[in-house]
């Protein structure tokens, strides 16, 4: 068997590209496993309409800053994928793909990664697999009687094959606030949210939020009280088409529905709506199945980590899933700095 690299980053999305970035730098022998056959990670697969919250000096990673988007405050998907595609050929990143981990099983000193395309081992693994590969859909009763159209956020495309149609979108942050927001001007529709929506100020985006994740996370180190981070401020970034749509009074939200019928939703009050189709933009869970054979989750399915390393194994980080694997590590902006911690921790590790 060759002898084993350094490290073996999985996921070549943005966090998995964030920490390619520091590896070369640090000068360690790695390789980026993806499971795509393209560059651009989960932003190839997203809504038509879908723009970042940020101007693109604020939606950059680790040194490369986004070039704005000419016509555009807020970038598209499009120009996301183009710039993660040139940052991974301007660095020159090993990204081999499409190559899918079945399995990550320790092995001595090291850890084996099982592909479809064969096994490599490393020193220490990066997971930076993301969670648009596990949309989540809650148990809601009647969901498999109803004969209309269901389909999740990774799913939805834009409002043409909705046109004139009866059509619910369930969640209440800011993929069901852009998705309802898509589709208030041709369908009937109905959005349904947990709670009344939380919109944040108008003049809040991207950078508020990321400083706020920062904030929280740095009080939360230092023992200090929690400040709420961006859950204080709210659940919606009222961009632009949010906005549009909200002062034009299209925007009005029903409470959770208690039963799916046959032809739509019902409420206990007796109150129904019909609907041809129902969007789910009720989120995601981490992709995590690579990492079971390390046993590493706790009962509800968690894997406990300090910063980015995990606490059962010291030879793997998680990155990008969340503020949990760092504050904001979700974003573009956000996932530069966990990344150059792991990778650091990673380097010490090895020395």
């Amino acid at each position: 068997m060759p002898t084993p690299l350094d490290v073996v980053v999985i996921g070549g999305g943005q966090a998995g590209l964030a920490a390619g970035y520091h590896l070369r730098r640090l000068g360690l022998d790695f390789v980026v496993l993806d499971a795509a056959s393209v560059p651009g990670g989960a932003w190839r697969h997203t809504w038509d309409s879908l723009h970042l919250f940020s101007p693109a000096a604020y939606s950059s990673l680790p040194g490369r800053l986004m070039p704005p988007q000419p016509g555009e405050t807020y970038p598209d998907a499009t120009h996301v994928v183009a710039y993660l595609t040139d940052y991974e050929q301007r660095y020159d990143l090993p990204v081999h793909r499409p190559v899918r981990v079945t399995g990550v099983h320790r092995h001595g000193e090291c850890l084996r990664v099982e592909t479809d395309s064969g096994t490599w081992r490393a020193r220490a693994v990066v997971s930076a697999t993301g969670t648009w590969s596990r949309p989540f859909v809650p148990a809601i009763p009647g969901r498999a009687e109803f004969h209309g159209r269901q389909m999740h956020t990774v799913e939805y495309e834009n409002p043409t094959a909705f046109a004139g149609q009866n059509v619910i979108v369930v969640g209440g942050g800011n993929s069901g606030a852009q998705i309802a927001a898509d589709l208030a001007y041709d369908t009937d529709l109905t959005w349904v949210t947990p709670r009344e929506p939380r919109y944040l100020a108008d003049d809040i985006d991207g950078r508020t939020l990321f400083d706020h994740a920062t904030a929280r996370r740095r009080a939360l180190d230092a023992g200090r009280t929690d400040t709420g981070g961006v859950a204080s401020l709210g659940d919606i970034v009222a961009v632009p088409p949010v906005r549009e749509a909200r002062n034009a009074g299209l925007l009005k939200a029903q409470p959770m529905f208690d039963r799916i019928t046959a032809t739509g939703v019902a409420w206990a009050d007796g109150t129904t709506a019909e609907a041809d189709a129902i969007i789910w933009c009720t989120g995601f869970r981490p992709a995590l199945s690579h990492l079971a054979p390390l046993g590493l989750r706790g009962p509800r399915g968690h894997i406990p980590t300090v910063g980015t390393r995990a606490v059962g194994e010291p030879r793997l980080h998680l990155l990008g899933y969340g503020d949990w694997t760092g504050p904001a590590s979700a974003t573009l902006i956000g996932v530069g700095r966990p990344a150059r911690e792991a990778t650091r921790q990673i380097a010490d590790l090895l020395r």
